[in-house]
């Protein structure tokens, strides 16, 4: 018989991928224990990640949309000092209101128990959860990650932020250098650099987002510079002094064989995530993991088959979409004991800049590497009548076509991309060919007549091509 411990099912972390399994199990009737170490759930998403980043964000918008007024024919604006405290507190109350729905008491509606303190392996079955043993059937571990922070000298002496620490602070920095050029580097360079900072943005590589296809990115690094962002791309961080009697510190980095020194109140590390393995206590359990994150199979499944990992500690896809999503698929193996097996081939990715990077699927770079067979469609926003209505004409939508049209990718780079991104997700998803994408009739003017339109491309060439044109003369006897 199976081991019957005091539960069904625990679940260590209480964030997107934690919250997921639980609501599931304890819906299905599982007896179900939540562990969360915080004192409250949500996970780095809600507190110090996608929410508070996605409100800094459009704060940020709306401050930079006043102070280009006068584009738009109205009176020119000039925007007033921002009052960081004031931006906190709005971001404050944005996650108050989602933190109901991520509230203890729901999920102890939903029928699993809630606990908050240190979770740590005693055997393969058995937990210390803030000190009491307890045991069960089966283990989730989602504990999500944290900030990377390399070991460049002088760096921790220094002081630095990361996203943890970002959405709390009391000022507006006037100065603020971001190491890295992912996502959040990026996202963060332009809100504050549009609420006012000064911003320095290092990235070791010699583009913005690195694994994205260099004409999309390219459209976010151009966005960034526009709003004053300076891109100092190609260079290494060779230490770090200060603060000095200012309060600024001092950041010295090479690029282009040029060693130079970047002097800012506040120093952002946006350079990668490390899964919150530590303290666990895996090696008890005999389960395998490395510095990256699990080592987990295609059904998420660990080196102990009744453990399974899912979200940030995967150490592959972390965004909270994945975390969600690999969450099911815990649930149907944990719970239904179906052998149900991650796909990760379309799934999204979003830079929520303005202009946005949305995309799915293979770069144009991914399809040459794997010696694909392959074709690029590009359609510009600045043939879509409502991008030019709105004054947002920069961008591209961008598909990679495989054999006899088969879509293998797509990328959007412009206003509104992850919206955008949906049709060609449920497109997918449905088995929904270009010419029926194409063929859809859309309320005009909108920004989806831009992917519309790149998925007629590849039919026009067929329709409008000479054979047609001689049939047509010789069966309807048009002379043009």
């Amino acid at each position: 018989m199976a081991h019957r411990g005091d539960y069904d099912l625990l679940v260590v972390g209480g964030g997107a991928a934690g919250l997921t399994v639980a609501a599931g199990a304890g819906r299905l009737g599982v007896r179900v224990l939540l562990v969360e170490r915080e004192a409250v759930l949500g996970g780095d998403c809600l507190h110090y990640g996608c929410v508070p980043s996605k409100t800094l964000l459009e704060t940020a918008r709306v401050r930079h949309l006043a102070g280009r007024a006068a584009a738009y024919g109205l009176p020119a604006a000039v925007p007033g000092p921002v009052d960081f405290a004031a931006v906190r507190r709005r971001i404050e109350g944005v996650i108050a209101g989602i933190q109901e729905h991520d509230s203890p008491e729901r999920f102890r509606k939903l029928g699993a128990e809630v606990r908050f303190g240190p979770a740590r392996f005693v055997d393969g079955h058995s937990l210390t959860v803030d000190g009491r043993r307890v045991t069960a059937d089966r283990i989730v571990i989602a504990t999500g990650s944290r900030a990377a922070v390399p070991a460049i000298p002088g760096l921790a002496e220094a002081g630095y932020l990361t996203n943890r620490e970002l959405f709390s602070l009391e000022k507006l920095p006037a100065s603020l250098v971001i190491l890295g050029g992912g996502a959040i580097a990026a996202e963060m360079g332009q809100a504050f650099a549009r609420l006012g900072s000064r911003v320095t943005l290092v990235q070791r590589s010699r583009g913005m987002l690195s694994r994205e296809d260099a004409d999309l990115a390219g459209v976010v690094a151009a966005g960034l510079v526009a709003d004053g962002v300076d891109l100092l791309l190609g260079a290494t961080v060779e230490s770090v002094a200060g603060p000095d009697a200012a309060g600024l510190r001092t950041v010295t980095v090479t690029a282009g064989g040029v060693r130079q020194e970047i002097a800012a109140e506040a120093i952002l590390v946006a350079l990668g995530r490390t899964p919150n393995l530590d303290g666990l206590g895996l090696d008890a359990a005999g389960i395998a993991y490395t510095e990256k994150g699990l080592v987990l199979d295609d059904r998420l499944r660990t080196s102990v088959p009744h453990v399974f990992g899912a979200g940030d500690v995967t150490g592959d896809h972390q965004f909270t979409h994945a975390a969600g999503y690999e969450g099911g698929v815990v649930v149907a193996g944990a719970v239904f004991r179906l052998p149900r097996r991650v796909d990760y081939r379309w799934l999204p990715r979003c830079v929520f800049t303005d202009p946005a990077l949305a995309a799915a699927g293979l770069t144009e770079a991914q399809a040459k590497a794997a010696g694909l067979a392959h074709t690029v469609i590009v359609e510009p926003f600045a043939g879509n009548d409502r991008a030019r209505a709105a004054g947002e004409t920069s961008g591209l939508v961008k598909l990679i076509l495989g054999r006899r049209g088969k879509l293998l990718g797509v990328g959007i780079a412009g206003a509104g991309a992850g919206e955008l991104l949906a049709q060609w997700l449920t497109a997918r998803a449905g088995k929904v060919g270009l010419a029926t994408l194409a063929g859809t009739v859309l309320p005009y003017p909108t920004l989806a007549e831009t992917g519309k339109r790149a998925a007629g491309r590849p039919l026009e060439g067929k329709l409008f091509s000479p054979l047609v044109r001689r049939v047509l003369r010789l069966v309807f006897g048009y002379r043009g």
